[in-house]
This record gives structure tokens, C-alpha cells and sequence, in this order.
């Protein structure tokens, strides 16, 4: 396991405020890091840098599908992404460098994520 598995482990999965996550390097595009069997396709992670930079206005009044689930947008800004759906929800946040994706549960509390 590498640190920043450890750092997601540690500071997110662990305190239960989310379910996975995994981290995005924009550059790079690719994950650099994740939870425990959490994987991300590679059409996704190209689909959330693409909303940071593109497609926000669009992710705010349509919502996003992410793994073949619909989430819908609860709030959304330049740097980060609140979404649910029924089963729960999809938080996604953009620093310069990376994006962390991660999603949640009914009854977690995913904003102490952010």
C-alpha cells in the first residue's frame, strides 16, 4: 500500500465518512491511488476532469452518471461536487493537481471528505 492508500484509509474509510474513494491525477489521467477494490474506469475518470473544466453547468441541471449509476447534482462548484441518488452519493473534489472521488452511503457523512 502506498501513502496516499494509506492517507485514504486512514483519514476516510476508517472514520466512516465515506464508503471509497480514490484519487485522480488530472495530468496524468489516471487514478494514482484508491480504496480497496474501489476502481474507477478509465471513461470515468476522463468524464470527471471533463466536468471540473468543461461541463460543470451541465453536471448542475443534469446530474452525472458515474460506474452506470445516476446521480443527481446537489451542489456543485469550481472545486468540488455533491451528488446522490437513493443508495447514496458521490462527492468529488479538485485540488490543482488531483481530484478525489469518493462515494457514500445513506446515513455517512461525506462532506468531512471535503
Amino acid at each position: 500500500m502506498n501513502q496516499l492508500q494509506a492517507l485514504l484509509n486512514d483519514s476516510l474509510i476508517r472514520t466512516k465518512h465515506v464508503e471509497n474513494a480514490a484519487i485522480i491525477d488530472i495530468k496524468e489521467r489516471q487514478v494514482c491511488a484508491s480504496t480497496y477494490g474501489f476502481n474507477v474506469p478509465p471513461e470515468n475518470v476522463l468524464n470527471l476532469i471533463y466536468t471540473f473544466y468543461k461541463n460543470l453547468l451541465q453536471v448542475r441541471r443534469g446530474g452525472l452518471c458515474f460506474k452506470e449509476e445516476y446521480y443527481k447534482c446537489v451542489r456543485a462548484d469550481e472545486h468540488s461536487i455533491y451528488l446522490q441518488n437513493i443508495h447514496g452519493g458521490l462527492i468529488v473534489v479538485k485540488t490543482k493537481t488531483f481530484i478525489l472521488v469518493a462515494t457514500y452511503r445513506v446515513g455517512m457523512y461525506p462532506s468531512a471528505c471535503v
